[in-house]
């Protein structure tokens, strides 16, 4: 019998969209089985060591007096990594995502893991045919596979949607070429 691929599905929040200029404030994962079977979810938010956009804390909601108290990246990234060990990550729209959570590991002097990523976005793309979505945005592959948990912006949420959509998606691969579920 061949073993369960464990994947881990990370979603992050930042004061905005350079890893070089940016820092993260918020990391949300979920671990879980290609069979649908959640092992464990992780959460934290992190202090950026630098103040948070407007717009950014209007979209997230997460503001600088929530991260004033947290733990830093360099605090929080090892810890991570280790919910992470032995499994695929998975993001959506992944050179994001996990573009940052290297340079996190750059300047925490913390060499990344060799892990395997899947992007959900390049997935969807590969997948979906033509027509049956609008786009690949995490918002319509959430409404289109009817998740669970609906993305909001938030890491833990947008990552159990992506974790959803992940499934949805294995899913419908295999149907295609005629693995069944």
């Amino acid at each position: 019998m061949l073993a369960m691929q464990v994947f881990t599905v990370v979603d992050l929040e930042t004061t905005g969209g350079s890893p070089a200029a940016d820092a993260i404030t918020e990391i949300g994962a979920v671990r879980l089985r290609e069979d649908g079977v959640i092992e464990a979810q992780f959460q934290t938010l992190v202090d950026p060591l630098r103040p948070i956009a407007g717009f950014v804390s209007a979209l997230t909601g997460i503001t600088d007096e929530m991260v004033a108290q947290s733990p830093t990246v360099e605090d929080v990234l090892p810890t991570f990594l280790e919910f992470a060990r032995d499994s695929v990550l998975v993001a959506h729209n992944a050179p994001f995502d996990i573009g940052f959570l290297r340079a996190a590991a750059s300047q925490c002097d913390i060499e990344w893991p060799l892990f395997h990523v899947v992007d959900t976005v390049t997935l969807a793309r590969r997948t979906l045919h033509r027509g049956e979505v609008p786009n690949h945005k995490l918002a319509t592959l959430a409404s289109y596979f009817c998740v669970r948990v609906l993305p909001n912006h938030r890491a833990l949420a947008d990552a159990r949607a992506t974790a959803d959509v992940l499934l949805a998606l294995l899913n419908q691969q295999r149907a295609t070429v005629g693995f069944g579920s």
